[in-house]
């Protein structure tokens, strides 16, 4: 049992305790690092300062990695595409002039519908258009000149899921161009608490993010949803993921080569190396001296890039950490900070992702991160 250690890890109890913690974490040597670590480094102003109020703030001993990506203008326009059927989607097929009037009709899972004459035609991916000219010429071999009108009348193949802190969290169907507000809007809003005696919202917008296949798309969620500022208001594809965590999470998300990646409880003062130790140590190719530490706006960041072993070794002292911290073990050295903290955010997106999607449809296959949201 490690004892519990108050504040920064003095450098006599980290020699004592190293043998055991490495043999836990399984922490090695590892080649130097491919870009100078930070002046943050074994600094434990890090873990207890925060960064200051506002989403531009730096936390005390940290640093920025560049400046962060900006959004495709070609996101902030309506999509020219038009709609495309898919399996679950439901057409109103009427045959012009024949004696059973319109008639609903599913689009099966294989992407075929069954109406009429027709045994089964392939219309997944069709326009409204082609799916109605596909009709006329499948039962033009039953029927002389035949004529069809066709409605879309239920969509279930395109959807944008809206999960998290919202007042009705769930799946939303992408009939017609739709924003991330309006999404937010569909799902009745950012839901909020009274717990504090004030009407509160209870979205984490610094680490709410917008995923679209497995890709993390720029949107600060701050600047959209506490400002309007509507050069963040992209419009959505189907799939799309809305993901608004909850302020009232105190967890430190450890993530990469470590045994058992997963969100650790913010109890007490914890520090870098029990929330290493609490993941069941590192990996073999693990890569100790480039552990990053990341903090604040998912969007625009403040990291820490920390030697872990030289921590062990009692060289450094160990590192306090902060709620919603977000600790990530590289697996080979990173070749520039900025791709560097790119790779961790995206990895932190994708898990969570994961997550809410398996606590959604109910799958107990595990995803490697458990969301920890009250």
């Amino acid at each position: 049992m490690i004892p519990k250690l108050k504040g920064i890890l003095p450098a006599a109890a980290a020699i004592v305790l190293a043998p055991a913690l490495l043999f836990l974490t399984g922490c090695g040597t590892s080649s130097g690092p491919v870009f100078k670590e930070t002046a943050a480094a074994g600094n434990p102003a890090i873990a207890e300062n925060a960064a200051a109020p506002g989403q531009d703030a730096v936390a005390p001993g940290m640093t920025r990695p560049g400046p962060p990506a900006a959004l495709d203008p070609a996101l902030l326009k309506p999509p020219a595409d038009p709609y495309r059927v898919g399996p679950g989607d439901i057409l109103e097929i009427e045959l012009i002039g024949g004696p059973d009037g319109p008639q609903n009709t599913f689009v099966g899972p294989d992407g075929k519908i069954y109406f009429n004459l027709l045994s089964g035609l392939q219309v997944w991916g069709y326009t409204l258009d082609e799916t109605r000219r596909a009709l006329e010429h499948g039962l033009s071999e039953f029927l002389q000149n035949p004529q069809v009108s066709l409605t879309l009348r239920g969509v279930h193949s395109r959807r944008v899921q809206v999960v998290g802190r919202v007042n009705t969290p769930g799946l939303y169907e992408l009939s017609q161009p739709m924003t991330v507000l309006e999404a937010i809007s569909q799902a009745r809003g950012i839901a909020t608490s009274r717990l504090s005696g004030a009407t509160e919202e209870i979205a984490d917008l610094q680490h709410s993010f917008l995923m679209r296949q497995g890709k993390m798309i720029p949107v600060d969620f701050e600047r959209l949803i506490r400002q309007g500022d509507t050069s963040q208001n992209v419009y959505l594809q189907a799939d799309d993921m809305i993901f608004l965590p909850s302020t009232m999470g105190s967890q430190i998300y450890v993530l990469g080569a470590v045994n058992q990646p997963r969100s650790v409880p913010f109890k007490g003062r914890p520090t870098l190396i029990t929330a290493l130790a609490a993941c069941r140590g590192l990996t073999p190719d693990a890569k100790a001296k480039h552990v990053a530490i990341v903090r604040g706006s998912l969007r625009n960041p403040s990291v820490a890039i920390i030697d872990a072993n030289a921590i062990l070794r009692g060289k450094k002292p160990d590192i306090l950490l902060s709620a919603r911290d977000i600790v990530y073990v590289p697996a080979r050295p990173p070749a520039s900070l900025r791709t560097y903290i790119d790779l961790v955010v995206t990895t932190f997106a994708r898990s969570l992702a994961a997550s809410e999607a398996a606590a959604v449809t109910g799958s107990d296959q595990p995803v490697g991160l458990s969301l920890g949201i009250p």
